[in-house]
Protein backbone atom coordinates (compact mmCIF):
# COMPACT_ATOMS: atom_id res chain seq x y z
CA UNK A 1 0.00 0.00 0.00
CA UNK A 2 1.72 3.61 -0.99
CA UNK A 3 0.42 6.50 0.31
CA UNK A 4 1.50 10.00 -1.29
CA UNK A 5 1.13 13.00 0.81
CA UNK A 6 3.58 16.55 0.43
CA UNK A 7 2.01 17.23 3.67
CA UNK A 8 4.35 15.31 6.41
CA UNK A 9 1.74 15.48 9.27
CA UNK A 10 -1.16 14.29 6.68
CA UNK A 11 1.03 11.47 5.36
CA UNK A 12 2.03 10.30 8.95
CA UNK A 13 -1.42 10.43 9.74
CA UNK A 14 -2.21 8.49 6.88
CA UNK A 15 0.38 5.61 7.40
CA UNK A 16 -0.59 4.99 10.94
CA UNK A 17 -4.10 4.57 10.07
CA UNK A 18 -3.13 2.36 7.24
CA UNK A 19 -0.89 0.15 9.41
CA UNK A 20 -3.51 0.49 12.45
CA UNK A 21 -5.57 -1.86 10.31
CA UNK A 22 -3.92 -3.23 7.72
CA UNK A 23 0.03 -3.63 9.21
CA UNK A 24 -0.38 -7.22 9.63
CA UNK A 25 -1.44 -8.43 6.01
CA UNK A 26 0.05 -5.39 3.74
CA UNK A 27 3.09 -3.40 4.00
CA UNK A 28 2.61 0.60 4.24
CA UNK A 29 4.67 2.41 2.28
CA UNK A 30 4.65 6.34 2.26
CA UNK A 31 6.36 8.98 -0.50
CA UNK A 32 6.27 13.25 0.49
CA UNK A 33 6.17 13.91 -3.21
CA UNK A 34 5.73 11.67 -6.52
CA UNK A 35 9.32 11.88 -7.87
CA UNK A 36 10.01 9.95 -4.93
CA UNK A 37 6.80 7.54 -5.08
CA UNK A 38 7.58 7.08 -8.84
CA UNK A 39 11.15 5.53 -7.54
CA UNK A 40 9.56 3.25 -4.90
CA UNK A 41 7.44 2.02 -7.86
CA UNK A 42 10.65 1.04 -9.75
CA UNK A 43 12.44 -0.78 -6.96
CA UNK A 44 8.74 -2.60 -5.80
CA UNK A 45 9.02 -3.51 -10.04
CA UNK A 46 12.04 -4.94 -9.69
CA UNK A 47 11.39 -6.83 -6.96
CA UNK A 48 8.38 -8.57 -8.56
CA UNK A 49 6.14 -6.61 -5.80
CA UNK A 50 2.71 -5.67 -6.56
CA UNK A 51 0.89 -2.86 -4.83
CA UNK A 52 -2.37 -3.31 -3.70
CA UNK A 53 -3.34 0.24 -3.20
CA UNK A 54 -2.57 3.82 -4.39
CA UNK A 55 -3.87 6.58 -1.79
CA UNK A 56 -2.84 10.11 -3.35
CA UNK A 57 -3.12 13.45 -2.66
CA UNK A 58 -4.30 15.74 -6.00
CA UNK A 59 -2.98 19.12 -4.65
CA UNK A 60 0.96 18.68 -4.70
CA UNK A 61 3.54 20.94 -6.04
CA UNK A 62 5.26 18.72 -8.82
CA UNK A 63 2.53 17.42 -10.41
CA UNK A 64 -1.15 16.36 -9.19
CA UNK A 65 -2.49 13.21 -8.04
CA UNK A 66 -3.98 12.05 -11.30
CA UNK A 67 -0.71 12.90 -12.71
CA UNK A 68 0.70 10.47 -10.67
CA UNK A 69 -1.94 7.92 -10.68
CA UNK A 70 -1.32 8.01 -14.58
CA UNK A 71 2.15 7.03 -14.29
CA UNK A 72 1.63 4.35 -11.35
CA UNK A 73 -1.09 2.55 -13.34
CA UNK A 74 0.50 2.25 -16.50
CA UNK A 75 2.97 -0.01 -13.89
CA UNK A 76 0.87 -1.32 -11.99
CA UNK A 77 -2.94 -1.63 -13.50
CA UNK A 78 -4.41 -3.53 -11.24
CA UNK A 79 -3.93 -1.23 -8.28
CA UNK A 80 -6.89 -0.17 -6.65
CA UNK A 81 -7.10 3.93 -6.75
CA UNK A 82 -8.17 6.28 -4.32
CA UNK A 83 -7.28 10.19 -4.79
CA UNK A 84 -7.15 12.83 -1.17
CA UNK A 85 -8.18 16.51 -1.39
CA UNK A 86 -9.05 18.76 1.08
CA UNK A 87 -12.43 19.52 -0.11
CA UNK A 88 -14.65 18.68 -2.88
CA UNK A 89 -13.43 18.69 -6.05
CA UNK A 90 -15.67 17.22 -8.46
CA UNK A 91 -13.73 18.31 -12.21
CA UNK A 92 -10.76 16.52 -10.75
CA UNK A 93 -12.43 13.39 -9.92
CA UNK A 94 -14.23 13.27 -12.73
CA UNK A 95 -10.72 13.79 -14.78
CA UNK A 96 -9.79 11.17 -12.69
CA UNK A 97 -12.41 8.54 -13.14
CA UNK A 98 -12.22 9.10 -16.76
CA UNK A 99 -8.03 9.14 -17.44
CA UNK A 100 -6.87 6.64 -14.37
CA UNK A 101 -10.70 4.85 -13.59
CA UNK A 102 -10.29 6.07 -10.17
CA UNK A 103 -11.70 3.88 -7.33
CA UNK A 104 -12.66 6.23 -5.25
CA UNK A 105 -11.75 9.46 -3.81
CA UNK A 106 -11.68 10.66 -0.05
CA UNK A 107 -11.90 14.14 1.59
CA UNK A 108 -9.93 15.90 4.52
CA UNK A 109 -9.68 14.79 7.28
CA UNK A 110 -11.20 11.48 7.13
CA UNK A 111 -11.93 10.95 10.91
CA UNK A 112 -13.24 8.24 12.30
CA UNK A 113 -11.01 5.98 10.08
CA UNK A 114 -13.09 3.03 11.21
CA UNK A 115 -16.24 4.92 9.89
CA UNK A 116 -15.11 7.31 7.06
CA UNK A 117 -11.77 5.59 5.80
CA UNK A 118 -11.72 1.50 6.39
CA UNK A 119 -15.06 0.36 5.09
CA UNK A 120 -13.78 2.19 1.61
CA UNK A 121 -10.78 0.28 1.69
CA UNK A 122 -11.96 -2.92 2.73
CA UNK A 123 -14.13 -3.04 -0.47
CA UNK A 124 -11.36 -2.09 -2.36
CA UNK A 125 -8.73 -4.73 -0.99
CA UNK A 126 -11.39 -7.46 -1.32
CA UNK A 127 -11.99 -6.54 -5.04
CA UNK A 128 -7.96 -6.72 -5.39
CA UNK A 129 -7.63 -10.16 -3.58
CA UNK A 130 -10.36 -11.43 -5.46
CA UNK A 131 -8.96 -10.98 -8.77
CA UNK A 132 -5.07 -10.73 -7.97
CA UNK A 133 -3.23 -13.33 -9.62
CA UNK A 134 0.50 -13.03 -8.43
CA UNK A 135 3.24 -14.60 -10.97
CA UNK A 136 4.32 -17.78 -10.14
CA UNK A 137 6.96 -19.92 -12.14
CA UNK A 138 8.03 -22.31 -9.28
CA UNK A 139 7.19 -25.93 -8.43
CA UNK A 140 3.70 -27.26 -9.71
CA UNK A 141 2.10 -29.92 -8.11
CA UNK A 142 -0.91 -31.23 -10.06
CA UNK A 143 -2.58 -33.99 -9.24
CA UNK A 144 -6.23 -35.14 -7.56
CA UNK A 145 -7.62 -32.61 -4.53
CA UNK A 146 -8.26 -35.67 -1.98
CA UNK A 147 -5.60 -38.24 -2.62
CA UNK A 148 -3.04 -40.34 -0.18
CA UNK A 149 -0.49 -39.42 -2.74
CA UNK A 150 -1.29 -35.47 -3.68
CA UNK A 151 -1.57 -35.05 0.14
CA UNK A 152 2.17 -36.68 0.56
CA UNK A 153 3.75 -34.30 -1.55
CA UNK A 154 2.00 -30.95 -0.59
CA UNK A 155 2.95 -31.91 2.77
CA UNK A 156 6.47 -32.59 2.13
CA UNK A 157 6.73 -29.19 0.51
CA UNK A 158 5.16 -27.46 3.31
CA UNK A 159 6.85 -28.98 6.11
CA UNK A 160 9.63 -27.94 4.44
CA UNK A 161 9.10 -24.43 3.36
CA UNK A 162 9.26 -24.62 -0.10
CA UNK A 163 6.65 -23.04 -1.68
CA UNK A 164 4.33 -24.28 -4.86
CA UNK A 165 1.73 -23.98 -6.76
CA UNK A 166 -1.26 -27.10 -6.65
CA UNK A 167 -3.59 -27.66 -9.53
CA UNK A 168 -6.61 -30.04 -9.36
CA UNK A 169 -6.46 -31.91 -12.52
CA UNK A 170 -10.41 -32.56 -12.06
CA UNK A 171 -10.68 -28.23 -12.58
CA UNK A 172 -7.61 -26.60 -13.68
CA UNK A 173 -7.12 -26.80 -17.10
CA UNK A 174 -3.69 -25.77 -16.83
CA UNK A 175 -2.69 -29.14 -14.96
CA UNK A 176 -3.35 -30.63 -18.88
CA UNK A 177 0.15 -29.34 -19.37
CA UNK A 178 1.50 -30.60 -16.74
CA UNK A 179 0.38 -34.27 -17.44
CA UNK A 180 1.10 -33.35 -21.37
CA UNK A 181 5.10 -32.97 -20.59
CA UNK A 182 4.90 -36.25 -18.41
CA UNK A 183 5.10 -39.53 -19.83
CA UNK A 184 2.53 -41.08 -21.09
CA UNK A 185 0.45 -43.25 -18.30
CA UNK A 186 2.43 -41.23 -15.49
CA UNK A 187 1.05 -41.61 -12.32
CA UNK A 188 -0.17 -39.05 -9.78
CA UNK A 189 0.23 -36.46 -8.45
CA UNK A 190 3.13 -34.74 -11.25
CA UNK A 191 5.81 -32.27 -9.83
CA UNK A 192 6.88 -30.03 -12.49
CA UNK A 193 10.07 -27.71 -11.70
CA UNK A 194 11.17 -24.64 -12.82
CA UNK A 195 13.36 -26.28 -15.76
CA UNK A 196 10.34 -28.19 -17.13
CA UNK A 197 10.97 -31.63 -15.78
CA UNK A 198 8.28 -33.63 -14.48
CA UNK A 199 8.53 -36.43 -11.73
CA UNK A 200 5.62 -38.93 -11.18
CA UNK A 201 4.42 -39.96 -7.53
CA UNK A 202 7.68 -38.99 -6.18
CA UNK A 203 9.21 -40.11 -2.88
CA UNK A 204 10.44 -37.71 -0.07
CA UNK A 205 14.05 -39.30 -0.87
CA UNK A 206 13.50 -38.18 -4.76
CA UNK A 207 11.86 -34.42 -3.57
CA UNK A 208 14.66 -33.57 -1.21
CA UNK A 209 17.48 -34.70 -3.50
CA UNK A 210 15.60 -31.95 -6.25
CA UNK A 211 15.37 -29.16 -3.61
CA UNK A 212 19.12 -29.94 -2.90
CA UNK A 213 18.49 -30.60 1.06
CA UNK A 214 21.27 -32.32 2.70
CA UNK A 215 20.85 -36.12 3.09
CA UNK A 216 24.28 -37.25 3.65
CA UNK A 217 26.93 -36.13 6.79
CA UNK A 218 30.25 -34.66 5.98
CA UNK A 219 32.04 -36.33 8.65
CA UNK A 220 31.84 -39.52 10.58
CA UNK A 221 31.86 -38.45 14.52
CA UNK A 222 30.16 -35.98 16.08
CA UNK A 223 30.54 -35.07 19.84
CA UNK A 224 26.91 -34.94 19.57
CA UNK A 225 24.22 -35.98 17.51
CA UNK A 226 20.35 -35.16 17.64
CA UNK A 227 17.69 -37.82 16.50
CA UNK A 228 14.99 -35.79 15.81
CA UNK A 229 14.19 -31.81 15.47
CA UNK A 230 10.95 -30.96 16.69
CA UNK A 231 11.35 -28.20 19.48
CA UNK A 232 13.41 -30.38 21.72
CA UNK A 233 15.94 -31.29 18.87
CA UNK A 234 16.05 -27.92 17.58
CA UNK A 235 16.46 -25.91 21.33
CA UNK A 236 19.22 -28.43 22.05
CA UNK A 237 21.02 -27.60 18.47
CA UNK A 238 20.85 -24.72 19.07
CA UNK A 239 22.47 -24.43 22.76
CA UNK A 240 25.04 -27.58 21.86
CA UNK A 241 26.63 -25.57 18.58
CA UNK A 242 26.84 -22.22 20.24
CA UNK A 243 29.18 -24.02 22.58
CA UNK A 244 31.09 -25.33 20.20
CA UNK A 245 30.35 -28.81 19.86
CA UNK A 246 30.33 -30.51 16.77
CA UNK A 247 26.61 -31.14 16.23
CA UNK A 248 24.27 -33.51 13.36
CA UNK A 249 20.69 -32.93 13.66
CA UNK A 250 18.57 -35.60 11.94
CA UNK A 251 15.09 -36.16 11.29
CA UNK A 252 13.02 -38.52 9.43
CA UNK A 253 10.38 -35.60 7.70
CA UNK A 254 11.38 -32.23 7.72
CA UNK A 255 12.10 -30.13 11.13
CA UNK A 256 9.31 -29.00 13.51
CA UNK A 257 8.01 -32.05 14.11
CA UNK A 258 4.02 -32.39 15.64
CA UNK A 259 4.90 -28.98 16.76
CA UNK A 260 5.32 -27.29 13.04
CA UNK A 261 2.39 -28.58 12.17
CA UNK A 262 0.89 -26.38 15.07
CA UNK A 263 -1.66 -23.23 12.99
CA UNK A 264 -0.97 -20.55 15.67
CA UNK A 265 1.02 -21.65 19.18
CA UNK A 266 -0.44 -18.75 21.63
CA UNK A 267 0.65 -20.09 24.81
CA UNK A 268 4.52 -19.62 23.96
CA UNK A 269 6.66 -17.43 26.21
CA UNK A 270 7.71 -13.77 24.35
CA UNK A 271 5.30 -13.98 21.58
CA UNK A 272 1.95 -12.46 22.83
CA UNK A 273 0.24 -12.42 19.62
CA UNK A 274 1.12 -16.65 18.98
CA UNK A 275 3.06 -17.79 16.48
CA UNK A 276 2.94 -20.64 13.97
CA UNK A 277 4.93 -23.88 14.68
CA UNK A 278 6.38 -23.39 11.03
CA UNK A 279 7.48 -19.53 11.95
CA UNK A 280 9.05 -21.27 15.40
CA UNK A 281 10.65 -23.62 13.39
CA UNK A 282 12.23 -21.91 10.67
CA UNK A 283 13.45 -19.24 13.29
CA UNK A 284 14.92 -22.29 15.20
CA UNK A 285 16.71 -23.89 12.41
CA UNK A 286 18.10 -20.83 10.89
CA UNK A 287 19.60 -20.20 14.27
CA UNK A 288 21.07 -23.34 14.87
CA UNK A 289 22.51 -23.36 11.36
CA UNK A 290 23.83 -19.91 12.08
CA UNK A 291 25.90 -22.00 14.85
CA UNK A 292 27.15 -24.66 13.10
CA UNK A 293 24.73 -27.22 13.26
CA UNK A 294 24.39 -29.77 10.48
CA UNK A 295 20.61 -30.55 10.10
CA UNK A 296 20.14 -33.68 7.79
CA UNK A 297 16.51 -34.45 6.33
CA UNK A 298 14.73 -36.52 5.51
CA UNK A 299 17.06 -38.98 7.38
CA UNK A 300 15.50 -42.41 8.98
CA UNK A 301 17.69 -43.32 11.42
CA UNK A 302 16.71 -47.35 12.11
CA UNK A 303 19.45 -48.53 14.69
CA UNK A 304 21.63 -47.53 17.60
CA UNK A 305 24.46 -49.86 18.61
CA UNK A 306 26.81 -49.62 21.74
CA UNK A 307 30.27 -49.02 21.03
CA UNK A 308 31.68 -47.78 23.99
CA UNK A 309 32.60 -44.77 24.65
CA UNK A 310 31.05 -44.33 21.20
CA UNK A 311 27.55 -45.15 19.91
CA UNK A 312 26.87 -45.87 16.64
CA UNK A 313 23.88 -44.56 14.72
CA UNK A 314 22.71 -46.45 11.95
CA UNK A 315 20.72 -45.28 8.74
CA UNK A 316 17.53 -46.78 6.50
CA UNK A 317 20.00 -46.76 3.62
CA UNK A 318 22.96 -48.71 5.58
CA UNK A 319 25.21 -45.95 6.40
CA UNK A 320 26.64 -45.44 9.70
CA UNK A 321 27.87 -42.27 11.88
CA UNK A 322 29.60 -42.66 15.48
CA UNK A 323 28.73 -39.97 18.72
CA UNK A 324 30.48 -39.23 21.40
CA UNK A 325 26.90 -38.48 23.13
CA UNK A 326 23.32 -38.89 21.46
CA UNK A 327 19.89 -36.66 22.39
CA UNK A 328 17.02 -38.78 21.94
CA UNK A 329 14.05 -35.95 20.48
CA UNK A 330 12.07 -38.12 18.26
CA UNK A 331 8.49 -37.02 19.63
CA UNK A 332 5.64 -38.98 19.07
CA UNK A 333 2.70 -39.21 16.45
CA UNK A 334 -1.23 -39.31 17.03
CA UNK A 335 -2.62 -43.15 17.50
CA UNK A 336 -4.25 -44.39 14.78
CA UNK A 337 -8.21 -44.29 14.67
CA UNK A 338 -9.64 -47.71 15.44
CA UNK A 339 -12.43 -48.12 13.24
CA UNK A 340 -13.50 -49.55 10.14
CA UNK A 341 -12.12 -47.63 6.75
CA UNK A 342 -10.06 -45.86 8.75
CA UNK A 343 -7.16 -46.93 6.95
CA UNK A 344 -8.39 -46.93 3.52
CA UNK A 345 -9.31 -42.71 4.22
CA UNK A 346 -6.25 -42.35 5.53
CA UNK A 347 -4.32 -39.11 3.60
CA UNK A 348 -7.94 -39.10 1.50
CA UNK A 349 -10.42 -37.46 4.13
CA UNK A 350 -8.55 -38.66 7.42
CA UNK A 351 -5.64 -37.08 8.73
CA UNK A 352 -3.65 -37.45 11.53
CA UNK A 353 -2.57 -33.99 12.98
CA UNK A 354 -3.37 -30.72 11.68
CA UNK A 355 -2.42 -31.09 8.08
CA UNK A 356 -2.47 -27.61 7.41
CA UNK A 357 -1.71 -28.60 3.76
CA UNK A 358 -5.24 -29.02 3.70
CA UNK A 359 -6.57 -25.89 4.95
CA UNK A 360 -7.68 -24.76 1.29
CA UNK A 361 -9.17 -27.86 0.13
CA UNK A 362 -11.74 -27.85 2.94
CA UNK A 363 -12.74 -24.31 2.27
CA UNK A 364 -17.12 -23.91 2.42
CA UNK A 365 -16.71 -27.68 3.94
CA UNK A 366 -18.07 -29.54 7.20
CA UNK A 367 -14.36 -30.04 9.08
CA UNK A 368 -14.46 -32.61 11.72
CA UNK A 369 -11.97 -32.62 14.55
CA UNK A 370 -11.41 -35.69 16.56
CA UNK A 371 -9.72 -35.06 20.26
CA UNK A 372 -10.09 -32.94 23.18
CA UNK A 373 -6.60 -31.68 24.03
CA UNK A 374 -4.64 -28.31 23.18
CA UNK A 375 -3.80 -29.47 19.61
CA UNK A 376 -7.24 -30.72 18.66
CA UNK A 377 -8.13 -27.05 19.90
CA UNK A 378 -6.26 -25.18 18.14
CA UNK A 379 -6.77 -27.04 14.83
CA UNK A 380 -10.23 -25.89 15.20
CA UNK A 381 -9.80 -22.15 15.23
CA UNK A 382 -7.51 -22.58 12.40
CA UNK A 383 -9.78 -24.61 10.22
CA UNK A 384 -12.74 -22.30 11.02
CA UNK A 385 -11.26 -19.66 8.77
CA UNK A 386 -11.61 -21.92 6.01
CA UNK A 387 -14.67 -24.37 6.63
CA UNK A 388 -18.47 -23.30 6.91
CA UNK A 389 -18.74 -25.54 10.13
CA UNK A 390 -16.18 -27.25 12.64
CA UNK A 391 -17.71 -30.20 14.87
CA UNK A 392 -14.79 -31.05 17.74
CA UNK A 393 -15.64 -35.08 18.38
CA UNK A 394 -14.92 -35.42 22.33
CA UNK A 395 -14.99 -38.25 24.16
CA UNK A 396 -15.22 -36.96 27.19
CA UNK A 397 -18.30 -35.03 28.71
CA UNK A 398 -16.45 -31.97 27.90
CA UNK A 399 -12.96 -30.02 27.18
CA UNK A 400 -12.28 -28.33 30.79
CA UNK A 401 -10.25 -31.22 31.52
CA UNK A 402 -7.92 -31.48 28.84
CA UNK A 403 -7.45 -28.48 26.97
CA UNK A 404 -6.69 -24.81 28.32
CA UNK A 405 -8.87 -22.55 28.95
CA UNK A 406 -8.12 -19.79 26.64
CA UNK A 407 -9.07 -22.11 23.77
CA UNK A 408 -11.95 -23.01 24.86
CA UNK A 409 -13.05 -19.29 25.47
CA UNK A 410 -11.53 -18.89 21.67
CA UNK A 411 -13.75 -22.13 20.67
CA UNK A 412 -16.97 -20.90 22.19
CA UNK A 413 -16.50 -17.47 21.03
CA UNK A 414 -15.94 -18.73 17.11
CA UNK A 415 -20.36 -19.28 15.57
CA UNK A 416 -18.64 -21.85 13.37
CA UNK A 417 -17.39 -24.82 16.10
CA UNK A 418 -19.70 -26.77 17.70
CA UNK A 419 -18.44 -29.34 20.55
CA UNK A 420 -19.91 -32.67 21.09
CA UNK A 421 -19.11 -34.76 24.06
CA UNK A 422 -19.21 -38.57 24.50
CA UNK A 423 -19.09 -38.74 21.00
CA UNK A 424 -16.60 -41.39 18.49
CA UNK A 425 -16.18 -42.16 15.45
CA UNK A 426 -17.11 -45.80 14.98
CA UNK A 427 -17.02 -46.00 11.00
CA UNK A 428 -15.58 -43.68 8.01
CA UNK A 429 -17.51 -44.81 4.29
CA UNK A 430 -17.18 -43.61 0.81
CA UNK A 431 -15.68 -44.38 -2.76
CA UNK A 432 -12.27 -42.76 -3.62
CA UNK A 433 -12.14 -40.36 -0.83
CA UNK A 434 -13.75 -39.72 2.78
CA UNK A 435 -17.58 -39.12 2.33
CA UNK A 436 -19.43 -40.24 5.60
CA UNK A 437 -18.74 -40.92 9.08
CA UNK A 438 -20.43 -42.86 12.00
CA UNK A 439 -20.86 -41.58 14.96
CA UNK A 440 -21.75 -43.04 18.24
CA UNK A 441 -22.97 -41.61 21.38
CA UNK A 442 -22.13 -43.08 24.63
CA UNK A 443 -25.01 -42.08 26.44
CA UNK A 444 -27.50 -42.81 24.00
CA UNK A 445 -25.95 -45.36 22.45
CA UNK A 446 -27.46 -44.04 18.85
CA UNK A 447 -25.32 -44.56 15.99
CA UNK A 448 -26.11 -41.67 13.12
CA UNK A 449 -24.41 -41.19 9.97
CA UNK A 450 -23.24 -37.96 8.96
CA UNK A 451 -21.47 -36.41 5.80
CA UNK A 452 -17.94 -35.73 5.93
CA UNK A 453 -14.94 -35.30 3.78
CA UNK A 454 -11.97 -34.09 6.10
CA UNK A 455 -11.74 -35.16 9.43
CA UNK A 456 -8.46 -34.82 11.42
CA UNK A 457 -7.59 -36.83 14.53
CA UNK A 458 -5.74 -35.89 17.72
CA UNK A 459 -6.32 -38.87 19.76
CA UNK A 460 -3.17 -40.08 22.10
CA UNK A 461 0.43 -40.12 21.07
CA UNK A 462 2.69 -43.11 20.58
CA UNK A 463 6.44 -42.46 20.58
CA UNK A 464 9.04 -43.17 17.68
CA UNK A 465 11.02 -45.84 19.72
CA UNK A 466 10.46 -48.95 18.11
CA UNK A 467 13.83 -48.76 16.85
CA UNK A 468 15.31 -48.41 20.37
CA UNK A 469 13.93 -51.80 21.49
CA UNK A 470 16.90 -53.88 23.20
CA UNK A 471 19.02 -50.70 23.55
CA UNK A 472 17.64 -48.87 25.72
CA UNK A 473 14.65 -48.82 28.68
CA UNK A 474 11.19 -48.26 27.30
CA UNK A 475 7.93 -48.29 29.56
CA UNK A 476 4.93 -50.20 28.62
CA UNK A 477 3.82 -47.47 26.08
CA UNK A 478 6.98 -47.17 24.45
CA UNK A 479 8.20 -43.57 26.01
CA UNK A 480 12.04 -43.75 26.69
CA UNK A 481 12.85 -43.95 30.54
CA UNK A 482 15.21 -41.18 32.09
CA UNK A 483 17.28 -40.40 35.40
CA UNK A 484 15.44 -41.52 38.57
CA UNK A 485 12.59 -43.52 36.98
CA UNK A 486 15.74 -46.31 35.64
CA UNK A 487 16.22 -47.20 39.58
CA UNK A 488 14.14 -49.58 40.88
CA UNK A 489 12.36 -49.33 44.19
CA UNK A 490 15.13 -50.81 45.59
CA UNK A 491 17.65 -48.88 44.32
CA UNK A 492 19.06 -50.94 41.74
CA UNK A 493 19.94 -49.98 38.44
CA UNK A 494 19.31 -51.33 34.88
CA UNK A 495 21.79 -54.34 34.05
CA UNK A 496 23.10 -52.43 31.21
CA UNK A 497 24.01 -49.83 33.31
CA UNK A 498 27.96 -49.51 32.76
CA UNK A 499 29.26 -46.59 35.75
CA UNK A 500 29.33 -46.26 38.70
CA UNK A 501 27.21 -42.97 38.92
CA UNK A 502 23.42 -43.08 39.00
CA UNK A 503 21.93 -41.74 35.79
CA UNK A 504 21.74 -37.70 35.50
CA UNK A 505 18.47 -36.70 34.89
CA UNK A 506 17.29 -36.99 31.35
CA UNK A 507 20.10 -39.60 30.45
CA UNK A 508 18.26 -42.72 29.63
CA UNK A 509 20.17 -46.52 30.48
CA UNK A 510 22.72 -45.85 28.54
CA UNK A 511 25.58 -43.69 29.31
CA UNK A 512 25.77 -40.48 26.99
CA UNK A 513 22.69 -40.94 25.62
CA UNK A 514 19.97 -38.52 26.39
CA UNK A 515 16.43 -38.14 25.83
CA UNK A 516 14.45 -34.73 25.68
CA UNK A 517 10.52 -33.71 25.01
CA UNK A 518 7.50 -35.98 24.36
CA UNK A 519 9.45 -39.31 23.78
CA UNK A 520 10.72 -38.71 27.46
CA UNK A 521 8.40 -40.90 29.69
CA UNK A 522 6.64 -38.48 32.08
CA UNK A 523 7.73 -35.21 30.47
CA UNK A 524 5.46 -32.49 29.99
CA UNK A 525 3.76 -32.53 26.23
CA UNK A 526 4.19 -28.59 25.78
CA UNK A 527 6.02 -26.84 23.43
CA UNK A 528 7.98 -24.63 25.86
CA UNK A 529 8.77 -27.47 27.88
CA UNK A 530 10.15 -29.23 25.24
CA UNK A 531 12.89 -26.33 24.37
CA UNK A 532 13.72 -26.24 28.12
CA UNK A 533 14.67 -29.73 28.13
CA UNK A 534 16.34 -29.84 24.92
CA UNK A 535 18.90 -26.73 26.55
CA UNK A 536 19.15 -28.93 29.61
CA UNK A 537 19.86 -31.69 27.81
CA UNK A 538 23.23 -30.16 26.69
CA UNK A 539 23.78 -28.87 30.09
CA UNK A 540 23.83 -32.81 31.23
CA UNK A 541 26.20 -33.64 28.02
CA UNK A 542 29.09 -31.33 29.01
CA UNK A 543 28.84 -32.76 32.28
CA UNK A 544 29.10 -36.36 30.86
CA UNK A 545 31.50 -35.46 28.24
CA UNK A 546 33.79 -33.84 31.49
CA UNK A 547 33.04 -36.35 34.11
CA UNK A 548 31.76 -39.53 32.53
Amino acid sequence: MLAVDDDPQVLRAVRRDLRSAYGDRYRVLGASSAADALKILDSLDERGHDPALFLVDQRMPDVTGVEFLLEAVSRFPDARRVLLTAYAETDAAITAINRVRLDYYLLKPWDPPHERLFPVLDDLLSDWLATYRPAYDGIIVAGHLVSPGTHAVRDFFTRNGQPFRFLNVERDPEALTVIAAAQAGAALPLVRFPDGSVISAPTDAQLAQRLGLATTASRPHYECVIVGAGPAGLAAGVYSASEGLSTLMLDSRAPGGQAGTSSLIENYLGFPSGLSGGDLTRRATIQATRFGAEILHPVEVVSLTRDDPAKILTFADGTEISAETVLLATGVSYNRLDAPGADRFEGAGLYYGAATTESSACISQHVFIVGGANSAGQAAVHFAKYAARVTILVRAGSLDASMSRYLIDEIERTPNIEVRVRTTVVRLDGEDHLERLTLHHSDTGEDKEVPARFMFTFIGARPHTDWLAGVVERDEHGFVLTGSDLISNGGELPAEWSLERAPYPLETSVPGVFAAGDVRAHSVKRVASGVGEGAMAVSLIHRYRSMG
